[in-house]
């Protein structure tokens, strides 16, 4: 029977797919570390841990930036979801301290992920407002769900590349569901106060 010469191609396709089921491996136990580091970070945040939260941050930052070299451009996917993790936490704590939001190229991310991480980020900030309002703040209320509907508006046109990014006509539609929410909260409270004002004024009148 001759020889039929596959053999060397196929030891070749056999240390190649090792090498990437190796680097796949490390890749999913890596970026599971850094989503969970992220999520330590956005609790810390709403904790008022900014430094906590800032070294958590940095942390994750910093193994996301070995991870991609391990990716590759075959394996790219398994770091999406850490970066749009990363994405999250960087957007809110900008938000918080009222500075501008990282780009794309300061985080190091994919468009993708800077894309559906902002959109989460809304959920984040819906969480500030209310604290905002329970606390008697409603400037800050009002200001932040601003902030909220400003990342939905500039992201929104982005919805006619839902075939190429994952998820992310869901991520519009749940950001808008959430911003109505916090519409009518914000309508609601701007009312009472204003009842509650105007009850003071005419108690002030009778009295006078």
């Amino acid at each position: 029977m001759p020889e039929l010469g596959i053999r060397g191609s196929l030891e070749a396709i056999d240390a190649d797919l090792k090498d990437v089921q190796e680097r796949r491996e490390q890749l999913i136990k890596g970026t599971r570390d850094a989503v969970m580091l992220c999520s330590k970070s956005i609790i810390a945040l709403h904790r008022g841990e900014m430094e906590a939260a800032k070294k958590d941050m940095e942390g994750a930052k910093a193994m996301l930036d070995e991870f991609r070299a391990s990716a590759q451009e075959d394996l790219k996917k398994y770091v999406s979801v850490a970066e749009q993790e990363l994405v999250e936490a960087y957007a809110l704590k900008s938000v918080m301290e009222g500075s501008a939001i990282p780009s794309m190229d300061e985080l190091k991310v994919s468009g993708p992920a800077y894309l559906t991480g902002l959109l989460d980020c809304v959920g984040e900030i819906k969480r500030l407002v209310y604290d905002s309002m329970r606390a008697g703040k409603g400037r800050s209320a009002e200001s932040l769900f601003a902030v909220m509907e400003e990342i939905y508006g500039a992201i929104y046109p982005f919805a006619v590349y839902d075939n190429v990014v994952a998820g992310l006509r869901k991520k519009l539609d749940v950001a808008r569901m959430l911003i109505e929410d916090v519409r009518a909260a914000v309508t609601e409270e701007s009312r009472r106060k204003a009842l509650i004002e105007s009850v003071g004024r005419l108690e002030d009148g009778m009295k006078g």
